[in-house]
C-alpha cells in the first residue's frame, strides 16, 4: 500500500501541475506543454490502475 500512496501523491502533484499549466496558457488545452503534462498524468493514472487491478486479483486468489 505504501507504493500506491506514493503513486497517489505523484498523481496529485501531476494534476496540480497540469492545472497550473492550463491557467498559465490562458485555459488553452492544445498548448504542447499542457498536452505533455496531460500525457504524463495519464501514464501515472494508468500505472495506478494496473497496480490496483493486480492487487485486487491477488486478493481474489
Amino acid at each position: 500500500m505504501v507504493m500506491s500512496l506514493d503513486l497517489i501523491n505523484r498523481i496529485e502533484k501531476a494534476r496540480r501541475s497540469l492545472h497550473m499549466l492550463v491557467e498559465h496558457h490562458g485555459g488553452g488545452l492544445g498548448h504542447p506543454d499542457v498536452i505533455r503534462q496531460s500525457m504524463a498524468l495519464d501514464e501515472l493514472i494508468n500505472e495506478y490502475n494496473r497496480l490496483h487491478r493486480s492487487q485486487t486479483r491477488a486478493r481474489m486468489i
